[in-house]
């Protein structure tokens, strides 16, 4: 890769996250992939950051200061923010945020934690 695309990965930090919603799913298996997803972004050649989210209450603020920060090509919203009913509204005003704040920016979605590799590759080969 000549110019180095930049990721940003946003979901709910292993802290936050109420396992009872994931079957399956602990604080270390969800570490384990968000490092797994970081290294591996990093050694295709992609700038990677990880935007982990510690509340409803301050996950547009984070979201806004990391686009703030510099031009993503890609913004990748995790499922544990997606897929939750409980978090649509949250996941709206998420979707608003780079939509008005990294207007070229592609937004993807993966379908939980061991998936995001796919997700971005979609719109960021």
């Amino acid at each position: 890769m000549s110019k180095k695309i930049n990721i940003l990965l946003v979901g709910w930090h292993p802290n936050a996250v109420d396992y009872n919603k994931w079957p399956g799913l602990t604080h270390e298996k969800l570490q384990a992939a968000l490092d797994a997803d970081k290294n591996t972004f990093e050694s295709l050649g992609y700038a990677t950051e990880l935007g982990l989210i510690q509340s409803e209450q301050t996950a547009e603020t984070l979201l806004l200061s990391l686009l703030q920060e510099k031009p993503r090509d890609c913004v990748l919203i995790g499922a544990g923010v997606r897929t939750d009913a409980a978090y649509l509204s949250l996941f709206e005003r998420l979707i608003n945020t780079v939509h008005e704040h990294a207007p070229n920016a592609k937004i993807c979605f993966n379908s939980g934690p061991f998936d995001s590799l796919e997700a971005v590759q979609r719109w960021a080969p």
